[in-house]
């Protein structure tokens, strides 16, 4: 059994279509990335993953149960780090994990392992006004995961976050990932969804353009693995790097007339890029 299947999704909101015939599944223990620019219907395709949002087309399950007939048991399985999901500043980091624990019936060792697991354990007495961005990210992982859920659904979740944090969260993603939960993320960040995703699909539009582990989907635009030639004169040109041009590279580089050579390979930022005409921001 999939933990997530997308069946023909399709949904417009005032006559404007955001998805259109959306189709794909995610494993356990996997993390699978929805890569696209803001705007393009990322989270909404979680609300309607997790039953908030009835489309106009196609059906989806968590669990092998349709989003539409989730029950308060079945909600408990899953996990959400959403933007709009705030935290209450007055209280402790403590508190706010109480709280929500009350309403699983946690018991407080659940809470306690939850913070140590993000590294908030020594700052569990501190009101949340007094976290960092990054650290309230991290709370809110916290929150989301401390009941242990099968799927983990994630929108955005290093978005203007500095590199040492976001490579905290990456690590606690790589480590649930281990444990077997479904790990749904959504992102604009390139370099995260190459580093971090099993597979990703390019949403644009609406329509997903590619769907594939990010190895595979730049392998296929291998007319973007480019060599730059720069000589001694400062003159630039920009070859493909295959084997028709190894000729030309190796007679360049036997004049001694050669300053540097670069190569290019195809990221999934240059291939949305090329597929789609715009960048992924």
């Amino acid at each position: 059994m999939n933990a997530i299947e997308v069946r023909g999704i399709s949904q417009s909101f005032l006559q404007k279509e955001v998805l259109n015939n959306i189709s794909f599944e995610i494993q356990k223990g996997e993390i699978f990335g929805l890569l696209g620019p803001s705007g393009a219907g990322k989270t909404t395709l979680i609300n309607i993953i997790i039953g908030q949002i009835k489309p106009n087309n196609g059906k989806t399950f968590v669990l092998g149960k349709n989003s539409l007939e989730l029950s308060r048991k079945d909600y408990t399985q899953l996990g959400l780090v959403l933007d709009q999901l705030g935290l209450y500043e007055r209280l402790s980091c403590m508190d706010n994990l109480q709280l929500y624990a009350s309403l699983y019936q946690l018991e407080k060792s659940k809470i306690e392992e939850a913070l140590k697991y993000v590294q908030l354990f020594d700052d569990r007495k501190k009101t949340v006004n007094e976290l960092s961005k990054g650290m309230k990210q991290r709370l809110i992982i916290a929150r989301a995961i401390m009941h242990h859920p099968q799927v983990l659904f994630l929108d955005e979740p290093t978005s203007g976050l500095d590199p040492a944090t976001t490579l905290k969260i990456h690590e606690l993603l790589l480590e649930l990932k281990k444990q077997g939960t479904a790990i749904f993320l959504t992102t604009h960040n390139m370099e995260e969804a190459s580093s971090l995703c099993d597979r990703v699909a390019l949403l644009n539009e609406g329509h997903i353009i590619e769907c594939d582990t990010p190895v595979a989907i730049c392998s296929r635009y291998n007319q973007l693995n480019t060599v730059t030639i720069t000589t001694k004169d400062h003159h630039q040109y920009t070859i493909q790097n295959n084997k028709e041009n190894a000729k030309v590279l190796f007679e360049e580089m036997q004049t001694e007339n050669i300053l540097s050579i670069h190569s290019s390979e195809p990221t999934l930022g240059s291939v949305f890029i090329s597929l789609t005409g715009r960048e992924l921001i």
